[in-house]
């Protein structure tokens, strides 16, 4: 028999494709890729000669999405007594910790960090080494320390001057390698995971016009987008005004700005657990930009500690294995106002997929996608939160976690 062709069958299948929700459904891999969905009808003569897993009274849904976390580079130092020589070690044990939620596919940031020397180059090898799909975002960035702090992917643990973040030969530098618009640039100086006394300068601004602007062309001339941490009216207009296709976070955007938003065709990533130094984006802030049809994708910007109207402890740093939680109250608010779990879903998988460059493989399941797959007692987010709802796991047509 061959192994590498089987099929599962479902009580339903929500696909967060044209096809919708398919009821008593069939999903048929072959070499890692989905050969045929469809319901169980009109695949049953496909499916005699082959191995069939039956999932009968489960859901079947895309694996999920992070597509903005901090896994391989801040959060290990954060959580463990690591060195250089285990530093990527604790990261790759953060990655499994989530693979158990049922994400598969992370957009993960190297900004960086006063706490590691790690290259670029380091980080990137992690693809190779685990079964996920990762993709990296080559940032900037300041911590809005007395004396602001500045980092760049390129300079590793070494402060550097504010002219370099402008710099042109940096930027192209970042841009070259850059595999997806992540925050690549921080308009707003970040708290970081540091305590309010410390960083008494986040949130401000730290580029004129100008300077962003600049920033924003190297991207776009050498084909790439760009996204940007930003929260508050005035970097919020900054950003819409130069042009970056990628809101991550857009903390306190207000009506006439989501508007701009939609015109420009730009996209939003939502972080409800927080990461900026304002309150992060409640279920009726996402709501309302679904609403006005930006393309908006839930992420955890892990790891963090809790926005206080989470029900969250608030003493503990928290990472993508919340994503479903943090995710819950909006997918609800959107279900109860007439979306479809497809549309909820949505925020966690087909969204994210096309931030991070993979909408053609990724986020949905249709013919020719990717085997990238869970198997749950319900809709991941909307009707489920415990990882341990989450029975199978797939990835390319392998199955990685079996409950």
């Amino acid at each position: 028999m061959n192994k590498s062709r089987f099929a599962c069958y479902a009580k339903k299948i929500v696909t967060v494709s044209e096809k919708g929700t398919i009821k008593d459904g069939v999903i048929i891999i072959n070499e890692r890729k989905i050969e045929c969905i469809g319901t169980y009808k009109e695949l049953k003569e496909k499916i005699k000669d082959i191995c069939v897993y039956d999932y009968k009274d489960k859901v079947i849904t895309p694996s999920l999405i992070d597509c903005h976390c901090h896994l391989l580079e801040y959060a290990p130092g954060s959580l463990y007594p690591v060195t250089k020589e285990t530093y990527l070690e604790a990261g790759k044990v953060l990655l499994f910790n989530a693979l158990l939620s049922g994400i598969t596919a992370f957009g993960e940031q190297i900004c960086g960090s006063p706490i590691c020397n790690i290259s670029i180059e380091d980080y990137i090898k992690v693809k190779d080494e685990v079964p996920l799909k990762i993709r990296f975002s080559l940032n900037s960035i300041t911590i809005g320390t007395d004396e602001l702090s500045n980092y760049t992917c390129l300079h590793e643990n070494k402060q550097v001057d504010k002219d370099i973040l402008y710099n042109i030969d940096v930027i192209s530098k970042m841009a070259a390698k850059n595999e997806y618009p992540g925050e690549n640039v921080f308009i707003n100086a970040t708290p970081a995971n540091l305590p309010p006394k410390d960083v008494p300068r986040a949130g401000e601004i730290i580029f004129t016009k100008e300077e962003l602007k600049s920033i924003v062309d190297v991207f776009h001339k050498k084909g790439k987008k760009i996204g940007a941490h930003v929260a508050g009216k005035d970097g919020i207009d900054l950003a819409i005004e130069c042009g970056i296709d990628v809101l991550h976070h857009a903390h306190g955007i207000d009506n006439n700005q989501i508007k701009m938003v939609k015109e420009n065709k730009a996209s939003i990533v939502a972080t409800p657990l927080g990461g900026t130094h304002l309150t992060p984006n409640l279920p009726q802030d996402i709501f309302n930009l679904v609403k006005e049809g930006i393309d908006v994708s839930i992420a955890t910007d892990a790891y963090l500690p809790p926005a206080s109207h989470l029900n969250l402890e608030q003493d503990k740093l928290y990472g993508s294995d919340v994503l479903m939680v943090i995710s819950q109250p909006c997918m609800k608010l959107l279900f109860e106002n007439g979306y479809d779990e497809n549309i909820c879903l949505s925020l966690l998988t087909s969204n994210p997929a096309k931030i991070l460059g993979l909408e053609n493989s990724i986020g949905k399941l249709d013919i020719g996608m990717s085997a990238d797959f869970l198997v749950c007692d319900g809709v991941p987010g909307l009707e489920i939160i415990d990882k341990e709802n989450i029975l199978a796991i797939f990835v390319d047509g392998k199955k990685l976690i079996s409950r």
